[in-house]
């Protein structure tokens, strides 16, 4: 790319083909603040590559369970440049948050697993237990 040449644009359309969502999320987005698109002179969205990235970034913050408010704090919003080391400490914060519950959700999986474990030996035991009584109670007949 030369210095002259303008940097890609991508259209709402073109984006939400490509992440595979649907424009109303990307206009959603926007609503929020986190992304600020320009327009066309036909007032279309065009979405630069730093647009794009964000938007990349929403998406993954929203997998990894983060509400669009944290998402906000950690990448900031569109039309205000967070200090990079402030954005770097709230991701750290956010993240050790959301490791402490994922512990706890695997402890608590791991408690139902026992549980369940504990359900299926009784089960299987008492199945057992009835399937010797009645082979029994037919070979008197």
């Amino acid at each position: 790319m030369t210095p002259d040449t303008p940097p890609p644009l991508f259209t709402i359309s073109e984006l939400a083909s490509e992440l595979d969502i649907s424009t109303r999320t990307i206009r959603f987005y926007e609503e929020k603040g986190l992304l600020s698109p320009r327009r066309s002179p036909g007032n279309q969205r065009l979405y630069s590559r730093r647009d794009r990235a964000r938007l990349k970034l929403i998406l993954r913050g929203k997998r990894f369970g983060y509400s669009l408010t944290q998402i906000a704090e950690m990448i900031g919003m569109a039309e205000v440049d967070l200090d990079e080391a402030e954005q770097i400490r709230r991701s750290l914060a956010y993240g050790e948050e959301k490791l402490r519950e994922i512990a706890q959700r695997l402890e608590e999986l791991r408690l139902l697993e026992q549980d369940i474990l504990a359900v299926r030996q009784k089960l299987i035991d008492r199945l057992t237990h009835l399937e010797g009584s009645s082979s029994h109670t037919h070979s008197e007949d």
